[in-house]
């Protein structure tokens, strides 16, 4: 297995919300980034987006001062995976993608790379069918925004190496994260808690017993929650919720865990949350 230095080289699929979340984290900690995505859009919006995250980190206190920042290069084709260290796949939690994107990753990666699944929910040992050498594989659970909280959910699967699990601590210690290990699992620990519960939250939205203002107030002054359900449905994004939500439900069976129709309807309305600007909060205005 590569070591895992603080330059050692990173790819990151992905240059989505997470995948450029997770590029802004690396290069603020000093690795080269190489960020893949195959749509030429994600691919021109990319630099000023990692650029944007790493302002805000950086107004956050949330990177060191003391470390230069890596080269962010952004491509079409995953060629760099062959001399990476450790490869992040981080596409919509679809886990048909997940599993395609994967082992074409596998395909290029030499033996003993570490492949990490950004996954919310997908069983790393399902994912795990997908790429020849199962035993580099693991889940890395990172929060939204990835350069902000300092906690990320690990998944070790069934077949995921002893060798993967240490360098995934190796990677984690140097991009300033602490890892939490997991057992395997639809939605693991973080996502069968928190996605159960915005999902009802959501339903008491759709029931009109509350505004989402109200429900986000209840919970913030009376519970603790830092910031709301709905707020944070629409920070995770919409969208990425309800395929999360589709993952539990169709490998739990639990009824709780079907997506609410409410949620379902914003999705094909384009409302996505942060990132559309609209979800249950309106962001335009902050935006402009």
């Amino acid at each position: 297995m590569p070591d895992s230095k603080e330059n050692s080289p990173l790819v990151v699929l992905g240059a989505g919300v997470m995948g450029t979340a997770i590029a802004a984290l690396a290069v603020g900690h000093g690795h080269p980034v190489t960020l893949v995505d195959t749509s030429a859009g994600a691919r021109a919006a990319a630099p000023d987006a990692v650029a944007l995250h790493l302002r805000t980190a950086r107004l956050m206190g949330a990177l060191p001062h003391d470390r230069p920042p890596g080269e962010l290069t952004v491509e079409e084709a995953p060629a760099a995976v062959a001399t990476a260290t450790a490869v992040i796949e981080a596409v919509t939690e679809d886990p048909e993608r997940k599993a395609e994107v994967l082992a074409d990753l596998a395909s290029v990666a030499r033996p003993g790379t570490l492949l990490v699944s950004n996954t919310s929910g997908v069983p790393i040992d399902e994912l795990a069918d997908a790429v020849p050498r199962p035993e580099d594989l693991v889940g890395v659970h990172f929060m939204n925004p990835a350069y902000v909280i300092p906690t990320v959910e690990v998944v070790l699967g069934p077949r995921s190496g002893e060798a993967a699990a240490r360098a995934t601590r190796d990677l984690l210690s140097g991009l300033g994260r602490r890892g939490i290990v997991v057992g395997d699992g639809a939605g693991f620990v973080t996502s069968r808690l928190l996605h159960r519960m915005l999902n009802d939250a959501i339903a008491v939205v759709h029931e009109g017993r509350a505004t989402p203002e109200t429900v986000d107030a209840l919970m913030r002054d009376c519970i603790g929650h830092r910031t709301g359900p709905l707020a944070t449905a629409d920070l995770i994004g919409l969208d990425n919720l309800a395929d999360s939500l589709r993952v539990m439900h169709e490998r739990t069976g639990d009824p709780a865990l079907r997506p609410s129709e409410l949620l379902l309807d914003k999705v094909r309305q384009g409302l996505l949350g942060r990132k559309s600007g609209r979800g249950f909060y309106d962001y335009q205005e902050a935006t402009r």
